[in-house]
């Protein structure tokens, strides 16, 4: 079966539904764009939970976790910035936590990682920017529809 992404409706309803966003990959350098979109998502009212067993210390004012499983709150979206290959494990432990959607970023996309999420009943995006979606679906924001 041939993958597709949610109808844009779709995804403008997942961003409506979500508030706790874990980025796994996110960066603590500024001029990452895993950092940029995090932060233009953040200033939209999101919760950014930051996912990087190799950063020293907070991300963008946030607690940084090490693992998905380590989150103390329960995760909307899981959103990564990893390489593909990645992927189907980090939807193994989205699906261990109960996240909603596997959301990959723009120029990632795994069909077994697809497979795993959907299997586990979460929803799945890939090859998408979710700050691009968010900025086309909810120009106003969340509570300005």
């Amino acid at each position: 079966m041939t993958f597709s992404n949610p109808t844009r409706e779709r995804l403008k309803e997942i961003l409506q539904a979500s508030q706790n966003i874990a980025v796994v990959g996110l960066s603590d350098k500024q001029d990452r764009v895993s950092y940029m979109v995090s932060e233009a998502m953040q200033a939209k009212g999101y919760t950014i939970i930051p996912v990087n067993p190799a950063a020293k210390g907070p991300i963008l004012g946030q607690t940084t976790y090490a693992a998905l499983k380590d989150i103390p709150v329960p995760v909307d979206i899981v959103n990564v910035f990893r390489r593909s290959e990645h992927t189907p494990e980090v939807a193994e432990e989205a699906v261990a936590i109960g996240a909603k959607t596997l959301w990959l970023q723009l120029g990632i996309a795994s069909d077994e990682a697809a497979a795993i999420a959907e299997a586990g009943g979460l929803e799945v995006v890939m090859d998408r920017c979710i700050k691009v979606e968010d900025s086309i679906l909810l120009p106003q924001g969340k509570s300005g529809q």
